[in-house]
């Protein structure tokens, strides 16, 4: 009888889990795990982070040394990338034009950094940071720091390199299109605490700004330009502009795209033995009744261990509360909650502001839909609570740090 195998198109880390979960919960079929990178499975956050500011070494960042694979029988196969998937036949095609066939597929095909839309994007001194060996060589440009870094965008890769390159001794300049940081993510009230987080800490943030092209002499950048015709000095420039989840196998193979693979709670696509997860998928959510595509580390962890249950015909139903978290000079936030049910939200401070030790609360309708802590800790199960539960609050009460937010989820569902 032939032994099934599960074929896994990406080695992020919602790709790992994946294997981990098919593997720990019985399967002995194979497992192939197909990395498009010569990587084994890592995680991305330490590389705008820690990996990135010089504080962790590179094994901190693998899912599992490459031992753990092997003593499990998941076969990972470096740098071989995806060019086809032949519904069909249940085949992917390798660059390499080898063939591997499936009895199921999971699609963690992950996202690519945006590119710069201008000219000068192929200069030398120009980063854009996705991968490990990105961040590596951004790394190899700040460490001697007494550089001019110039980083188009300001949003959570931005500001994260922009702490990392201050603390080399660069002189930074963030360049961003909205009038406050991140505030199409968390709003400009949030936002600007971590405009005066960069300022005080010697970041040059320019606000309301669009740049149009990147300018070098001898194919190395020297500047950026903007649409006001002013010239941003720069010996290095990093793109942080968002990222596009990498949808072309499923599209050319005729799947439902939209956002990110269409695929419903359980993860699974139109097609019966084709399922997608991570930055890739845009999962059915069943708490807000619509399609959410996430890029967020907490969604790989956790999604893809659901997505390898749901393989294996387990019943799935993926509710999780969106998470993210950022670390910017000495400042530790984490969020969790619904950005779409956040927009045009009372936001509800509780805490230093000014001191950035402080919480916020989205809420609509007397409900908390979202909720962030800054330099403050062990709070974000109660916050995930809040939201969970739906329990109505007073505004003012939740503001009210001599109020103790366990009494006001007294009668909250458990």
């Amino acid at each position: 009888m032939r032994v099934p195998i599960f074929v896994i198109v990406g080695a992020g880390l919602a790709g790992a889990r994946a294997a981990e979960a098919i593997r720990s919960e019985g399967f002995d079929g194979g497992i192939v795990l197909l990395a498009g990178e010569d990587e084994h499975p890592y995680v991305r956050p330490p590389l705008s982070k820690d990996y990135l500011a010089g504080t962790s070494a590179r094994d901190t960042i693998d899912v599992h040394p490459a031992e753990w694979y092997r003593d499990r029988g998941i076969d990972v196969r470096l740098g071989n990338r995806v060019t086809g998937l032949a519904l069909d036949t249940h085949e992917v095609t390798l660059e390499e034009g080898r063939a591997v066939r499936y009895d199921k597929l999971l699609l963690a095909t992950g996202a690519s950094s945006r590119r710069f839309p201008g000219s000068g994007a192929a200069l030398d001194g120009v980063h854009h940071l996705r991968t490990v060996v990105e961040s590596q060589a951004l790394r190899a440009e700040l460490e001697p720091g007494n550089r001019r870094v110039v980083i188009v965008g300001a949003g959570w890769i931005g500001l994260e390199v922009a702490a990392a390159a201050r603390g080399y001794g660069n002189a930074v300049t963030v360049l961003g299109r909205e009038g406050a940081p991140l505030a199409a993510v968390i709003g400009a009230e949030v936002g600007s605490v971590f405009a005066e987080l960069h300022r005080v800490n010697g970041v040059e943030l320019r606000t309301g700004t669009r740049t149009v092209d990147l300018m070098g002499a001898g194919g190395h950048v020297t500047g950026v330009l903007l649409s006001d015709g002013e010239v941003v000095p720069a010996d290095v420039v990093v793109v942080g502009i968002g990222a596009e989840p990498n949808t072309e196998l499923a599209r050319d193979a005729g799947m439902a795209v939209d956002d990110g693979i269409v695929v419903d709670a359980a993860f699974r696509s139109i097609d019966p033995d084709v399922y997608a997860v991570g930055d890739v998928a845009s999962v059915f959510h069943p708490v807000l009744r619509h399609h959410l595509r996430l890029e967020h580390w907490d969604n790989a962890e956790r999604a893809g261990a659901a997505a390898g249950r749901s393989m294996l015909d387990q019943a799935v139903s993926y509710d999780a509360i969106p998470y993210f978290y950022t670390d910017q000079f000495d400042l530790g936030m984490e969020y969790s909650g619904y950005g779409t049910l956040a927009r045009g939200a009372e936001v509800v401070f509780r805490g230093d502001r000014a001191g950035r030790e402080f919480m916020a609360f989205w809420v609509a309708d007397g409900q908390v839909v979202a909720g962030l802590n800054v330099n403050v800790w062990n709070v974000n199960e109660t916050v995930q609570r809040f939201i969970r539960t739906g329990v109505r609050v007073d505004a003012s009460r939740l503001a009210d740090e001599s109020i103790a937010l366990d009494e006001l989820l007294a009668g909250a569902p458990d």
